[in-house]
């Protein structure tokens, strides 16, 4: 996969097409997840005149998440456009095995499992923290036939990566995709780093970093090997203080779950070179996002 030379580099898309807009995320102070729609979204699904189209059918089941978030409520789901940006790195990375940290209601273990199992993969590891999001993606990756590919795993990032680490179930990570608790970014990758799950070759895929943004996420996947040396050896944060309006999730996922622990202690291997770019696009709604892709492309010495 080519970079662009400069890491800052951006990559425009095409214009959104309005017909195929979510409503709107509701206004701050109202829910706009854990409120019962991803409940209600089941039945939807389940519930629907061509279900029997929709059964074995990870496209379908997909439509069927989509026409609920354009006619009935809002879901925070990667969406058709930024979820093509990396349907297509999958069918490039052909990847063995992909991880996702943050699964909400599976729209993305659909599409990229299916992508995966398309271009020869084995495994989509799916890490949802919530066990009610975590039984909805298991349902609906039923629904579509990806049981044989998309695996489930509930609780903490960073607990679930090392577990499945000690149990021998992931020793490598051709490509992850980021789009959980965004100020565990950066700590969750050098976690993997850490654990040598992260090596020379794998891709990385990080959602929402426009909206809401992710600046010491960006900062460290662009940084040079030099500059992380000299972080990692003055103790600096992994951003478990960066403060946007993903806030809004943290407090809600915390009535349920409990705060969210940031490890600000791991250095990661800050020797690993990386190349990245950022691929402009919109939210399900229209609003402008995009994704970063990252390859880590060596091990300086």
């Amino acid at each position: 996969m080519e970079m662009p030379a400069s890491t800052l580099d951006s990559v425009k898309h095409a214009a959104f097409d309005e017909t195929k807009a979510y409503v709107q995320q509701e206004e701050k102070g109202q829910a706009f997840f854990d409120d019962g729609r991803e409940i209600e979204l089941l039945h939807f699904v389940y519930g629907h005149p061509s279900i029997e189209e929709i059964r074995g059918s990870p496209e379908n089941v997909l439509k069927a998440i989509d026409e609920y978030g354009r006619t009935k409520k809002y879901l925070m789901n990667v969406g058709a456009d930024k979820g093509k940006i990396v349907a297509d790195l999958v069918a490039e990375v052909k990847p063995q095995v992909m991880v996702e940290l943050g699964g909400y209601i599976g729209y993305s273990a659909l599409l990229f499992g299916n992508a995966v199992r398309k271009a020869g993969g084995k495994r989509y590891f799916s890490l949802e923290r919530n066990p009610e999001f975590g039984a909805v993606i298991a349902s609906l990756a039923d629904l579509a036939g990806l049981s044989d590919v998309v695996k489930v795993v509930i609780g903490s990032s960073a607990d679930s990566i090392k577990r499945l680490h000690s149990q021998g179930s992931l020793d490598h990570i051709d490509l992850m995709f980021l789009d959980h608790y965004k100020p565990a970014y950066t700590s969750d990758l050098k976690l993997c780093e850490h654990l040598n799950l992260v090596t020379p070759g794998t891709v990385l895929a990080a959602d929402n970093v426009i909206k809401p943004g992710n600046p010491p996420y960006l900062e460290y996947v662009r940084s040079s090997v030099e500059k992380k040396r000299k972080d990692a050896s003055t103790d600096k944060s992994n951003g478990a203080d960066v403060k946007t309006e993903f806030g809004r999730n943290a407090d809600m996922y915390k009535a349920r779950e409990g705060e969210e622990k940031i490890n600000t202690e791991l250095k990661g291997n800050p020797n690993l070179v990386y190349e990245s770019k950022l691929v402009n696009s919109y939210e399900p709604t229209g609003e402008p996002d995009g994704v970063e892709i990252t390859k880590c492309t060596g091990l300086a010495e």
